[in-house]
């Protein structure tokens, strides 16, 4: 005859309340993630005449946005604050979430520092690089 040893998980218990509570409530988890920030999607592209980066904001508000032209970079920063509430008769919920966050990109060498421009509008940030002017003169070079 043989004996079967069984070992003893004393934390067992606990991961299992852990999972049921989760399971409760699903959205504690999301809420805790939206507390350290998030790092919003980025799409750049080059025209014939500048630099163009999106960045896709969704609830940030134009005023909560920064862009900073310094040291041959470009930095993007800001933070969303959103408050949904709902309101019945016998229910009441209030849920928020907050987070912030900063991208930078250092700058071609090409780019018109003094002329950036930015603009906010449904939720998409749009920088505008432009480009320097090229010297339109040409200089003829004598074969020797």
């Amino acid at each position: 005859m043989s004996m079967l040893l069984k070992r003893r998980d004393p934390f067992k218990e606990f991961r299992e309340l852990e999972q049921r509570f989760q399971g409760l409530f699903p959205s504690i988890e999301k809420a805790d993630a939206n507390l350290a920030g998030f790092s919003p999607s980025v799409n750049t592209r080059e025209g014939d005449y500048a630099y163009h980066i999106e960045v896709d904001l969704p609830g940030v508000k134009k005023e909560d946005i920064k862009v900073e032209v310094k040291d041959n970079r470009v930095t993007i920063s800001g933070e969303r604050k959103t408050k949904e509430e709902v309101k019945e008769e016998e229910y009441y919920r209030m849920e928020s979430s907050y987070g912030k966050f900063e991208r930078s990109f250092t700058l071609p060498d090409n780019v018109d520092a003094e002329n950036v421009s930015a603009s906010s509008n449904d939720g998409v940030l749009e920088v505008v690089l432009p480009k320097k002017e090229r010297n339109g003169t040409s200089k003829q070079v004598e074969v020797k």
